[in-house]
């Protein structure tokens, strides 16, 4: 009897400490690139100066669109919308930046125009612009991707990739912006958020 009692303790024991394990470590994130993004100033569509300091010490996501889009922006900025609304449902703490590609025409107005039409929540979601065209596609850059104006028409070529950027300001991974793998970025930013907090 006082055997079997010891190995209940001991399996009661071990129990608790596998638990006590489980609960102290930080989720596992998987990064797929650590590229340094560089310091950026621009304004949101209220005409507010934000940069890439306003951002640093938490997780946040970047895409790149602008409003005069004849193909990829609709979808993305609806799919951004949604990604939106589910990190609300699940109470992450997160910042969304969608850089325009096209700063001459995209001035704040017509971002606020735009990101209405999505019912964008501006408290977490930002619009930017009031760069030049060469800043863009500098910024760009550091996402390994391009900004650049497509010859003869009025368009722009750019990403189609939702970025994830960690509290240092480095670029992580890239998600398809087109079908996105809603549950695989929820998880991501809730990962990151615990190493940060």
């Amino acid at each position: 009897m006082k055997v079997r009692n010891q190995i209940k303790l001991t399996a009661i024991i071990m129990s608790c400490l596998l638990i006590l394990v489980s609960c102290s470590e930080k989720p596992i994130f998987e990064g797929e690139y650590e590229w340094e993004l560089q310091e950026f100033s621009a304004v949101n569509q209220d005409n507010e100066k934000v940069s890439r300091d306003d951002l640093i010490g938490e997780a946040w996501l970047a895409n790149f669109v602008f409003t005069q889009c004849t193909t990829v922006c609709q979808p993305m900025t609806a799919n951004m919308a949604k990604l939106q609304q589910k990190l609300n449902e699940e109470k992450v703490k997160f910042n969304i930046i969608s850089f325009s590609v096209d700063p001459e025409r995209d001035k704040p107005e017509i971002l606020k125009e735009y990101g209405d039409r999505y019912e964008a929540d501006y408290s977490t979601w930002n619009f930017l612009t009031g760069y030049s065209e060469d800043e863009i596609k500098m910024i760009a850059k550091n996402f390994k991707t391009l900004a650049e104006r497509e010859e003869g028409t009025d368009q722009f070529i750019h990403s189609t990739k939702i970025f994830l950027i960690n509290g240092e300001g480095k670029i992580v991974k890239g998600y398809n912006g087109i079908d996105v793998p809603y549950d695989e970025i929820i998880n991501d930013m809730k990962s990151l958020n615990k190493a940060l907090f």
